[in-house]
């Protein structure tokens, strides 16, 4: 039998209308919907249905991608009941989506939980210009020696997301991520793409949230872990609520070694399945380890085909 990976994506994954095709034809889903629609009194439908501003701000974005990756999990669960995973991992954002997927933490609670850590980041942000830059081209040690460099002349700027080799997202102040474009083209970057982010993620500006977030999630996660989690801080498995709080307390300062995750799991596991709108990981790992067979469920119809694939 496959030893699965069960992966989830994080912030930018989101778009108007995901997870509709999923609410449209599955009464779990439309359950699911209500459910987290009624415990932080944001109406889901409306706010991932239809164009609106809500959907790019971080405290409404975070609950509402779980909520879709969690629906796309637990109707593969339904579907593939003796399917189980290796272990889990996440992006930023998805390692949340993994710990619930885990069974260490209910999906309502889940969803509760990531509002709110997306408030204290756009809060820990608030009062400064916080953002984030993809830096394409550019082997990742060049990254951090202009990173480096300019921290020594007072920048604030660090590295965030290691994506893939040749594309690392740094973050910090706005205007110190401006004044470094031209740097880390010179050092041999083909872009340097300012994101349309009102946070900056993985880094000491997120200092503000760290306690708050442990706070919260030590009243909701649980000792009951299916299967172990690969930290995003660590690259390593970890399976104890001691354990999440502390390393995802360090996520919000600490980068996200996403390509070294995929990197340390590579021998262990035969296929990733991705769960949520998109197919941004299965993009990656395609790139990161080539051999590392990845499918994505992101409406009825890729559920139909993996279902297929993996259960019969």
């Amino acid at each position: 039998m496959s030893k699965i990976a069960m992966i989830f994506s994080g912030q930018g994954s989101q778009a108007v209308g995901m997870g509709q095709d999923f609410y449209n034809n599955s009464d779990l889903a439309k359950e699911m919907f209500d459910k987290a629609s009624e415990r932080i009194g944001v109406d889901f439908k409306e706010l991932i249905f239809e164009e609106n501003e809500k959907l790019s701000q971080t405290a409404y974005t975070q609950p509402a991608i779980l909520l879709v990756q969690m629906i796309a999990y637990k109707l593969f669960k339904n579907a593939c009941p003796d399917t189980e995973a290796e272990l889990f991992l996440g992006h930023s954002l998805g390692e949340f989506s993994a710990l619930c997927a885990s069974g260490a933490i209910n999906y309502v609670d889940a969803v509760e939980l990531v509002y709110k850590r997306g408030s204290l980041m756009q809060s820990a942000c608030d009062t400064i210009e916080a953002g984030m830059m993809a830096i394409v081209g550019l082997d990742d040690a060049s990254v951090e020696k202009v990173c480096s460099d300019a921290q020594s002349q007072g920048k604030k700027v660090w590295p965030a997301n290691y994506n893939q080799d040749g594309q690392l997202v740094v973050a910090g102040m706005k205007t110190d991520l401006i004044s470094l474009e031209q740097t880390f083209k010179d050092a041999g970057a083909k872009r340097a793409l300012l994101l349309n982010m009102s946070v900056a993620s993985h880094c000491e500006i997120l200092e503000p949230a760290q306690d708050p977030l442990a706070e919260i999630m030590s009243t909701m996660v649980k000792d009951e872990f299916t299967a172990p989690i690969i930290s995003n801080v660590t690259t390593k498995p970890y399976n104890t609520k001691l354990d999440a709080i502390a390393l995802l307390r360090d996520q919000l300062v600490k980068p996200v070694k996403y390509k070294q995750s995929i990197l340390a799991i590579a021998a262990d596991v035969d296929i990733a399945i991705e769960f949520g709108n998109g197919s941004v990981l299965k993009g990656l790992n395609r790139r990161i380890v080539k051999e590392l067979t990845t499918l994505n469920i992101s409406n009825m119809a890729s559920l139909a085909k993996v279902t297929e694939e993996i259960c019969n």
